[in-house]
């Protein structure tokens, strides 16, 4: 229990840090997403060995590495981060941060089942109708827009996939994300240097202020991800998916009332659908938890 509790802490202050996101990306819009997500890699990379130099993790390192069963899995997750990270810095530097709060409002729901299809993990009635509910939204969400919210969908199944690999793997935080970032941070590289060579490359011109925030990107990237690392191994899938909503609310406040984007009542309709979908998930599943947790007292006392 006291590594669930611990579980539950690295979680839910890994999508707090996740919420407040858009704010910092919007500081360095001036570069484009290709290049920004080459940049957040890299110095991920040079984070995490740093923390691995410090905690004396080599050793752990490299069985991870030499055991095909929990380094694929984190190859895997190490292309599915990526690709959820462009997804999202794409979306925050062309407007579209609500769009980005929607795909991880979903998140959660789709981490549920992809526990059920894939995980074998039972899904409750009420559960079936939040996820019907929540399919409901998108389909009215893309009526509205004339096209499917492809970022919130890139956003919804490269994050859920990649806590399902996460969990496979079953790897400490630290060397989990050293493997992950050394998969591909050699692609990394060689875009910083192909935009370089084009003229392409924005970061160095913004000034030494610009550039230091990119920098920082490697750290502000890391920790959180280190926080759900540590959470993926110790909590089940549907708390995982239960924490991730806070992330999205966040999100979505930051990108309605900071930067004023439109919300039309077709689009106030989709997301409340969606946020009934989340309310009846929830309260289902804190039901279920507060059930659990008496029969457990009685199981004890018997």
């Amino acid at each position: 229990m006291a590594e669930q509790r611990r579980g539950f802490i690295f979680g839910l202050s890994a999508y707090l840090l996740w919420g407040l996101f858009p704010l910092y990306w919007k500081l360095i819009d001036s570069s484009g997403a290709v290049e920004l997500l080459a940049h957040r890699i890299l110095w991920s990379l040079v984070t995490i060995v740093a923390l691995v130099l410090v905690r004396r993790r080599f050793g752990q390192v490299r069985a991870l590495i030499s055991d095909p069963r929990r380094r694929w899995p984190l190859v895997a997750g190490a292309v599915l981060i990526s690709v959820n990270w462009g997804a999202y810095i794409w979306g925050v530097n062309h407007d579209r941060i609500v769009e980005t709060s929607l795909g991880y409002f979903i998140t959660p729901l789709f981490t549920v089942l992809l526990g059920v299809i894939i995980l074998k993990e039972r899904l409750r009635v009420a559960q079936w109708i939040a996820l019907a509910i929540a399919f409901v939204a998108v389909v009215g969400l893309t009526i509205e827009n004339g096209r499917p919210p492809w970022v919130a969908i890139a956003l919804t199944f490269s994050f859920g996939f990649y806590g399902l690999a996460k969990k496979k793997a079953g790897a400490g935080a630290i060397e989990g994300m050293a493997v992950e970032s050394a998969t591909v941070a050699p692609l990394a590289l060689i875009a910083i240097l192909v935009l370089g060579f084009q003229g392409q490359a924005t970061v160095t011109h913004e000034g030494p202020g610009y550039l230091v925030l990119v920098l920082l990107t490697g750290p502000i990237t890391a920790v959180p991800l280190l926080l759900f690392g540590a959470a993926a191994t110790r909590v089940s899938m549907t708390t995982l998916g239960l924490l991730n909503y806070i992330a999205p609310i966040m999100q979505f406040i930051v990108g309605v009332v900071v930067f004023h984007e439109q919300m039309s009542p077709m689009r106030w309709i989709g997301f409340g659908l969606v946020w009934l979908a989340l309310m009846i998930f929830t309260l289902n599943g804190l039901r279920t938890r507060r059930r659990t947790m008496a029969l457990e007292v009685t199981a004890s006392a018997v």
